[in-house]
């Protein structure tokens, strides 16, 4: 019932997670046109070979060669990515024979994925660069089977409790903010134990690791820093060796600057592409901790929060997921908006409007 990201979507989104310098679109200049112009805020060069309407009825692997070599010559990339469009891939286009003609000194995977014809989920596209990854030597086999396995637990988790179980879902914007982060800041206050869980799905961590950078000490007499609050535990799935190049240092850079900020992760459930499965994890962990108020934040509707006996927020990027979220049994649902958008080309945690109002709160308390 709703739009969903598209295979090639997914395709340039994994072309990018493996550090690919360049990508070539083999179709119209306007295909994906959105996603093409947000990656290049992540450093990757995304050029098409604007396919016109006579190239639908005489093919148009000229100009698919014309693109490679040009693309070369411009930004002299070590791994570049093809990815086909509905276009080129409906009239049949051969991806790899280009390759083969120009026999450049790079690393080039050819992606035969297109948004419709046969083409199921968005993951699809992600499965096609992974396998082409493993042809052309720049994965292994089993990390192609890893990422193949989350990514059909996330179509899963999706499909199961998110905004793809097929009926019509309302955008809805969620609970106030100032609302729920009053809610955390009298929890702490009157000691009783808080659990943040960051579980995040890739970039968008930056963005949802503020939620956990916020720095409570203030409201509590002798506490110089997170490390001094007995009852706030904080869980996330920031395993720096687990995923691909893009994805690990992701986990690194946000790690390190919550470090640096006085917050310790205590228990890591898992990578930053395990975001389906790493709540299994945190679920015991929490069930062992036995806290009084648990924030989720990222995917919350991996978590089985009905098996939770305790208050809980969901803090999501979903208009939505809001409703889901409710009917999971969260108590309370913040949506952050644009997560996505907010950031690709970053390397650093990026302000929420959730963290922001947290601060705001704990400033109004000292007042």
């Amino acid at each position: 019932m709703h739009p969903r990201p598209s295979p090639i979507a997914a395709s340039l989104y994994t072309l990018r997670d493996l550090n690919a310098d360049v990508i070539v679109m083999h179709g119209p200049h306007g295909c994906c046109f959105r996603t093409g112009r947000l990656l290049e805020s992540d450093g990757v060069r995304v050029v098409t070979t604007a396919m016109a309407e006579n190239d639908f009825i005489l093919g148009a692997g000229e100009k698919l060669q014309e693109t490679l070599q040009e693309a070369y010559d411009t930004f002299n990339p070590k791994l570049m990515g093809i990815v086909g469009t509905c276009a080129s891939m409906i009239i049949g286009e051969d991806l790899k024979e280009p390759i083969e003609n120009l026999g450049l000194d790079c690393v080039i995977l050819p992606v035969e994925s297109h948004g419709g014809f046969g083409e199921g989920d968005n993951t699809e596209g992600a499965i096609a660069v992974l396998n082409a990854a493993v042809e052309y030597g720049v994965i292994p086999q089993e990390e192609a089977d890893r990422q193949n396995e989350m990514l059909r637990l996330a179509t899963h988790v999706e499909k199961t409790r998110g905004m793809a179980q097929g009926k019509y879902i309302k955008p809805n914007f969620g609970d106030s903010k100032e609302k729920v982060a009053k809610i955390i800041v009298k929890a702490i206050q009157e000691g009783k134990k808080v659990a943040f869980v960051l579980n995040a799905k890739k970039e968008t961590s930056y963005l949802f690791a503020d939620i956990l950078n916020c720095d409570f000490s203030p409201l509590l007499d002798g506490a110089e820093s997170n490390k001094d609050i007995e009852n706030l535990h904080f869980i996330a799935n920031l395993d720096e060796n687990i995923g691909l190049p893009r994805i690990r240092q992701h986990a690194v850079n946000i790690t390190k600057e919550l470090n640096e900020t006085g917050i310790d992760i205590e228990c890591i459930t898992g990578g930053l592409d395990e975001y389906p499965i790493t709540p299994r994890k945190a679920e015991e962990y929490l069930k062992e901790i036995k806290p009084d108020l648990v924030i989720v934040a990222g995917v919350p509707h991996a978590l089985y929060v009905e098996e939770l006996d305790c208050e809980t927020i969901a803090v999501t990027d979903g208009p939505r997921l809001v409703q889901p979220l409710n009917e999971l049994g969260y108590s309370h649902v913040i949506a952050e908006l644009d997560a996505h958008s907010k950031t690709l080309g970053v390397d650093e945690i990026v302000d929420s409007d959730f963290g922001m109002m947290i601060r705001s709160v704990i400033e109004w308390e000292l007042e």
